[in-house]
């Protein structure tokens, strides 16, 4: 992977702020935030559009739709991931061919250290990670996982520990990368269960 230009950069550097942002205006909004920055120090990989493409290679059509979780879904999908949902507002990519649907996408956003990392998860029809893709990492590059550390993640689901030191493996020097990572996948496993899984 190389970077692109620095559409996700961003010039929200503290905890504090970016929590607050996206709780209050959402991860549609955070992106926007985001994308609207410039941020020399910004690790791009893959814009959002890019990456929703690349997600749904044949697909006809990508449908992207929000919704606004409620309270009941938010402590379902906490439960389910095993841990904390930081907005309401989520928006789910689905992939289309013909009449059926080929796929699903979430990109998630959460902080590894200090600085903030976007990924999108894709499923198969089935709710099984099909793979995941890396869009933006602003902590420095020694943090960054390899690929194949990702292709851990091939063909997981919530039926799986996804544990850092159980059924994926740690990465000595980054392991706050790695819990990110996995935090974020559950999550989004956690959200098709919630929103697909349970006929949204």
């Amino acid at each position: 992977m190389s970077p692109t230009s620095s559409i996700w950069g961003s010039d929200l550097r503290s905890e504090a702020t970016r929590r607050a942002v996206a709780g209050a205006l959402g991860v549609a909004a955070w992106l926007g935030a985001v994308c609207a920055g410039g941020g020399a120090e910004a690790k791009v990989f893959y814009s959002r559009s890019e990456a929703v493409d690349l997600a749904f290679p044949g697909a006809d059509r990508v449908e992207a739709r929000t919704y606004a979780l409620s309270d009941d879904q938010v402590a379902r999908v906490e439960t389910l991931a095993r841990s904390p949902l930081h907005t309401k507002l989520v928006k789910l990519y689905t992939g289309w061919k013909g009449e059926e649907i080929v796929g699903y996408a979430f990109i998630d956003l959460h902080t590894v250290r200090t600085l903030p990392e976007a990924f999108l998860v894709v499923l198969d029809p089935d709710g099984v990670v099909r793979s995941l893709r890396v869009l933006a990492f602003h902590e420095p590059l020694d943090y960054l996982p390899s690929d194949r550390w990702y292709a851990q993640f091939d063909r997981k689901s919530l039926a799986e520990p996804l544990r850092v030191g159980g059924d994926i493996h740690g990465i000595v020097g980054a392991t706050l990368s790695a819990r990110a990572t996995t935090r974020g996948v559950r999550r989004a496993l956690a959200l098709y269960e919630v929103l697909v899984r349970s006929g949204h």
